[in-house]
């Protein structure tokens, strides 16, 4: 009982006792033992900082981010690539080599730096060792833009279609804003058929770009014949080239003249189409694009309306406004040939109001066939039209004459057929 009493009387004077006495009963090994925990600590949160920071100025200033991380190979890299920049000399390039080699030996998976000993052997016209160091970098990753650039120039210098095909799909497929710069390259070699069908081939397998290729190259392709062959060889393999594009082609065949090959290929989207005869005489295409060979409608902005749906062509002109409301392209042998149409609701006081005139393709007029009201045989009106030699492409167009009543001129269409004149 005496000794508990004597221990609680000591546990009270220590705890009396002021702090730094207490802190003087703790022994060496312990205090030993705190420091080199709070060294421990401070380290670790140095490294955290500094490499954070060292991430952060890589891009801007990556001498100063590999100071503060030299142990990261990938920042190590980055100094590397910085070295070796466009206008680097040969000193600054054997250094970037130095730095390279040392960021691999750090990290072996660094591409920035097996990229920039590619790009500084290619430099120096070591075209064996470039293309093994950016072989090495492509496997490695697809996403470093040098490594693709060169594996397109390395295979176009050799020769190997199929191989530069390849290369364009990966570097469009991780690099898809780089089309600008890369479709009017490919563009322009699909005059070349062996290319064709190796882009074919790739493009048949549905590649995130090949949509926007396609619509490219149909607006800015430098030979529509060529571009016509690929969309041929698209539609074989299971390609679909989209409306737009197949509009846009036959349009650009027949701007330039290439009235036969507009027409094939035409055909191979309508195959039931006659070219002595106009299409689609009831309305009934619903063509979200239509080409020049279809119906299309004129809109110049002067409060004339039209529209085709269910099988009906509908339009409607304000007083005193006229002119053109419909049109299709032809490209009608010479002879002789009979317009034939129906309408509805067309109710014009005095003149005629409307009427169809085919033109040669530079504004030669052939001939009109004037649209009576609609009251008059029941809507069917018919007129003939003769088409000479020297007039390949013909155009046939819907008249609106101007109205001097005040509800204007207004009326619908259910059949228009432009054929050869029976014998």
């Amino acid at each position: 009982m005496a000794m508990v009493k004597m221990t609680t009387q000591r546990r009270k004077a220590l705890e009396k006792m002021p702090f730094r006495q207490n802190l003087t009963r703790c022994s060496r090994k312990e205090w030993a033992t705190r420091l080199a925990l709070a060294a421990i600590v401070g380290m670790i949160c140095l490294y955290g900082v500094t490499f954070s920071l060292a991430q952060v100025l890589v891009k801007s200033d990556p001498l100063l981010a590999q100071r503060l991380a030299p142990y990261d190979g990938r920042i190590l890299a980055a100094y590397a690539t910085s070295l070796a920049g466009e206008g680097a000399n040969s000193k600054q390039r054997t250094q970037a080599d130095r730095v390279a080699k040392h960021a691999l030996r750090q990290d072996p998976t660094a591409v920035a730096a097996v990229a920039t000993l590619g790009m500084n052997a290619d430099i120096r016209g070591d075209a064996t060792s470039a293309r093994r160091y950016f072989g090495y970098a492509q496997k490695l990753s697809r996403r470093d833009l040098r490594v693709q650039l060169f594996m397109i120039e390395s295979s176009v210098q050799r020769g190997d279609i199929p191989a530069t095909i390849h290369q364009y799909d990966i570097t469009l497929r991780v690099f898809p804003r780089l089309g600008d710069l890369l479709y009017p390259v490919l563009a322009s070699a699909i005059n070349d058929p062996e290319i064709r069908r190796a882009l074919i081939k790739t493009l048949s397998g549905k590649p995130i770009w090949g949509e926007d290729f396609v619509n490219f190259i149909a607006a800015k392709g430098v030979d529509p014949r060529s571009t016509a062959a690929l969309f041929l060889g698209l539609a074989r393999a299971g390609f679909a080239v989209p409306d737009g594009a197949r509009a846009t082609m036959v349009n650009a065949l027949i701007r330039t003249g290439e009235t036969d090959t507009a027409w094939a290929y035409y055909t191979t989207i309508h195959p039931s189409s006659d070219r002595r005869r106009s299409r689609d005489p009831r309305f009934s295409a619903n063509l979200t694009t239509p080409s020049q060979l279809d119906w299309t409608q004129i809109i110049d902005g002067s409060g004339v309306t039209s529209n085709i749906q269910n099988g009906v062509f509908d339009f409607s002109a304000p007083s005193s406004v006229g002119g053109p409301l419909l049109q299709q392209f032809q490209l009608l042998p010479p002879g002789t040939y009979r317009l034939t149409g129906h309408s509805s609701e067309i109710e014009q006081t005095g003149s005629i109001g409307a009427y169809w005139v085919l033109t040669c393709l530079g504004g030669r007029e052939l001939g009109r066939v004037d649209v009576p009201n609609s009251a008059i045989s029941n809507g069917h009106f018919s007129g003939k039209l003769t088409v000479p030699k020297g007039c390949p492409v013909q155009l046939l167009v819907l008249v609106a004459r101007p109205s001097n009543t005040v509800e204007g001129l207004s009326g619908q269409f259910d059949k228009i057929q432009l054929a050869p004149e029976p014998l």
